[in-house]
């Protein structure tokens, strides 16, 4: 048996060592991977959802068929110290040895830092990786506890796609973020001028400053802060200077062992990704294929396919001109795409340039010198396309190359695709790739996801990889589950036009068996949406998610919350002194929320009908927190204190959250009003949003936060508040009939056909005949609205549902403890083996 070593334990070496495995059935390799991190491979394009709360168990790329392999050894937060060529040896900083068949150099890059004084002061660091991420959440939480509101800052250098993550995470933070870069634009790697323009406006509205075409040239300590001096002498405060400056080939293992180096960094690799030691390798960010570095993941995978084919005594190999170099981003609202020859450099190339200021998209198409060919591109503002134009490079294009790129021209069809077209760049499949997949039993998108690994790193070819199953001629199923062959949207229909009243009608006429967790809360949802009848009565309580069921949101440690509707972020002094009072009396931990409520955690079961008594009684209601409904309507203070409003932003939240309490969705929805151009309660940030104007409101929808982070688009624009009510009732109910389950508002408005201009010809123009209809069911849904929790007080048989234990209503576990933290009780964290251990009234200090 062989023996390998990957020195490395990135995205790229784990994809060596993960295609290396899937191929060698015989066993001819025995691996042994060191990283010089201590954490297990994880997913680096994903780094600044770490920020956002997801965990590294979600960021790991390793599965259990991997770790449990006996022919892969991982020996992690053990560098290389040396690599002994003529021994073929490899000794690790901890003095460990380990010889080797076959070398692979894996070992990624390292941050540029720029050679200024004061770059090693505490407070400044470097986004890379985990740890890195650790260190800057720990400074920001300091900074955030010691500095007052209108001072927290971050200065972020680096304008390219890692500092606009790294910006954008320091928001997430709590800071204020300054990107400072040295090229005249942002990402200047992957867009033009006009791209350029268009995106420093996008970010700038995200509260993001930036400042082009300068440098840092110092950092200084000055009463406790940071002082990031720039090239044109300007001075920036800050709490923490985080450098993404771009990056430099890790190679010192290399150069230390005698291996060649490009010029400008990078182990220098053949087409085979072989160095000029026949036994070692190299991958990644650190391989220099033709003297150039390439610093994406799809080049690496790439590399890394081809070295697992060669190390079996295949024939891969690669040339530049193979490696997609395309990339997408999506963050702070703002969707960026370039791919194949972005910036024309192609001798004779021709730019085809649709720049729309009021949609504020910047769409750009590098064609051959007879515009037959497609040789890259530019999307800036809205990148949907991106995944039907980029396999499109290198391929004939139709007569007029500008209806790819015009609002409301056709899509590219996949069918005209060759099979060696590269779908997905990530994983380096092709349409032939998926078609064979096709061929083999992958009938849906998880299959072929399984299969080829297609669609599993960035997602953006996922819309692809549904148009190539239709134009194969495969069904793509859109059953809600095993019980029901509809989709949501038509047993909404169902539902609606038959009368039906119970799960049980409509399973027995439409369906087959007894349920489950999916189709249960759905067709309760729906139910509820039609006939806005109490969600616990009678059958309806079997169908509710444990949160609906209990009407609130269950806790990571088993308790509830307790969220009172505070519309518009309104509330009278008398309010704040009853929810304190209720969460001082229970022992709650309460949060005041971006969404302009207090949130109360820590609430056992048989307590909330207590509180929420209380809460009644002082005239709150139920806030939805629990539901798929709407939860809040956010606003500034409008025109009654702020001197720069335009119309009064407060009091149109309060009636838009009034209006729409209680309206059950195939998902959550969250609203805002700001009262002019400033955008204070973030209102394109929200499903549907409203800015003030001069003359009236613009509405804005189809905006979302999460992990797909989306800027709402204009519907109608200087409307009066009759108007925009109207429409904002269709939009909703149009929304409610026919989304998906679990679709939020922006994949649903991107899933019709036309999009935004279907839409607004829906409720706007009225093509289909619907809107009295939908302005019917709005009417309904607003008259016959009551509070949920109120409906409960006073029913003593849902009132009995509130306990945690039905033979022991009253005994509550004496092994449950309160611990505090920062002057609030919080649930004690648990030991190893221990349960988690949940809150009671009693507090002992931690």
């Amino acid at each position: 048996m062989s023996r390998l070593v990957v020195v490395g334990n990135g995205m790229v070496g784990h994809r060596l060592v993960s295609a290396l495995r899937d191929r060698d059935t015989g066993g001819v390799w025995e691996i042994t991977v060191l990283g010089e991190e201590a954490r297990r491979a994880y997913d680096r394009v994903a780094l600044s959802s770490y920020v956002d709360g997801v965990s590294e168990q979600e960021l790991r790329l390793d599965d259990e068929d991997l770790r449990d392999d006996p022919l892969v050894t991982h020996h992690l937060g053990d560098a290389v110290a040396r690599i002994d060529r003529d021994a073929r040896r490899v000794t690790t900083v901890s003095g460990r040895t380990v010889d080797y068949d076959a070398l692979v150099l894996a070992t990624g890059s390292y941050p540029f830092v720029p050679p200024v004084e004061g770059r090693d002061l505490p407070g400044c660091f470097v986004y890379r990786t985990l740890d890195d991420l650790d260190a800057i959440t720990e400074a920001a939480a300091a900074a955030v506890a010691t500095t007052a509101p209108g001072r927290r800052s971050a200065v972020v250098v680096g304008g390219g796609l890692l500092g606009l993550e790294a910006a954008r995470a320091m928001r997430s933070l709590g800071l204020s973020p300054q990107v400072v870069e040295i090229a005249p634009r942002l990402m200047p790697a992957q867009v033009d001028e006009g791209g350029g323009a268009l995106l420093r406006t996008l970010v700038a509205d995200q509260g993001i400053a930036v400042r082009t075409g300068v440098s840092l040239t110092g950092v200084a300590r000055d009463r406790g802060r940071l002082v990031a001096t720039l090239s044109d002498g300007v001075e920036l405060d800050a709490d923490v200077v985080v450098f993404s400056a771009g990056i430099r080939a890790a190679d010192r293992l290399a150069r230390d062992c005698g291996l060649p180096v490009a010029d400008r960094g990078g182990v220098l690799v053949d087409d085979r990704c072989r160095t000029v030691d026949d036994a070692v390798w190299a991958i990644g960010e650190c391989a220099a294929l033709e003297g150039r570095t390439y610093g994406l993941v799809a080049p690496g995978y790439a590399m890394a396919e081809v070295v697992a084919d060669r190390l079996l005594g295949g024939p891969a190999r690669m040339t530049p001109e193979e490696l997609d170099m395309s990339t997408r981003l999506k963050l702070l609202g703002v969707d960026v795409a370039s791919f194949g020859d972005a910036h024309a450099s192609t001798e004779g190339a021709l730019e085809i340039v649709v720049d729309d200021p009021v949609a504020r998209t910047y769409s750009k198409l590098v064609v051959s010198d007879d515009a037959s060919t497609l040789l890259g591109g530019v999307l800036v503002g809205d990148a949907s396309r991106y995944g039907a134009l980029r396999p499109l490079v290198g391929a004939r294009l139709p007569d007029d190359p500008v209806t790819l790129i015009s609002k409301g021209g056709a899509e590219p069809d996949a069918s005209a695709l060759a099979d060696s077209a590269q779908i997905c760049s990530c994983n380096a499949v092709t349409k032939g790739d998926l078609c064979a997949a096709i061929d083999g039993g992958a009938h849906d998108v998880p299959a072929l996801k399984a299969c080829t690994r297609a669609g599993t790193t960035c997602g953006s070819c996922v819309p692809t990889l549904k148009r190539i199953l239709e134009q194969q001629g495969v069904e793509v199923s859109r059953a809600l589950c095993e019980h029901f062959d509809h989709s949501r949207a038509e047993l909404f229909q169902i539902v609606a036009g038959a009368g039906i009243t119970s799960f049980s009608d409509l399973i027995a006429g439409h369906g087959r068996g007894t349920g489950c967790d999916i189709c249960k809360p759905v067709v309760a949802s729906v139910l509820a949406t039609l006939h806005n009848e109490h969600v616990l009565d009678g059958e309806r309580a079997s169908l509710q998610d444990t949160n609906d069921h209990f009407l609130a949101n269950l806790q990571r440690n088993g308790t509830y919350s307790v969220v009172p509707r505070i519309a518009g972020g309104e509330v009278t002094p008398e309010g704040l002194i009853v929810i304190g009072e209720v969460a001082r009396d229970f022992g709650l931990y309460t949060k005041i929320t971006g969404g302009q409520r207090i949130d109360m955690f820590g609430a056992r079961v048989e307590d909330l009908p207590a509180i929420w008594r209380r809460l009644v009684d002082a005239g709150f209601e139920s806030g939805h927190a629990y539901g798929k409904s709407l939860r809040t309507v956010k606003s500034c203070v409008g025109t009654t204190w702020c001197r720069y409003g335009v119309q009064d932003a407060v009091s149109l939240a309060v009636e838009l959250e009034l209006r729409y309490r209680g309206l059950r969705s195939p998902h959550k929805l969250k609203s805002g009003v700001s009262g002019c151009a400033r955008e204070c309660a973030e209102a394109r940030s929200k499903d549907f949003g409203v800015i003030a104007t001069e003359t009236g409101w613009n509405l804005y929808v189809g905006g979302n936060g999460g992990f797909t982070p989306r800027h709402a688009e204009l519907l109608v624009a200087d409307v009066d508040t009759a108007t925009l009510i109207r429409t904002i009732d269709r939009f909703l109910m149009f929304y409610v009939r026919t989304a998906d389950r679990l679709q939020r508002t922006a994949p649903w408005i991107e899933s019709l056909e036309g999009g935004l201009d279907h839409l607004r010809s829906v409720i706007v123009d009225d093509v289909l005949g619907i809107c009295a209809e939908l302005d019917a069911a709005m009417h309904r849904h607003v008259e016959s609205y009551a509070d949920e929790w109120v409906g409960v007080l006073n029913d003593p048989a849902k009132l009995s549902r509130f306990v945690s234990f039905v033979n022991a209503p009253e005994t509550p576990d004496p092994a449950i403890r309160f611990v505090q933290e920062r002057g609030q009780p919080i649930p004690a964290p648990a030991r190893p083996g221990e349960p988690v251990l949940i809150g009671l009234p009693e507090v002992s200090p931690r």
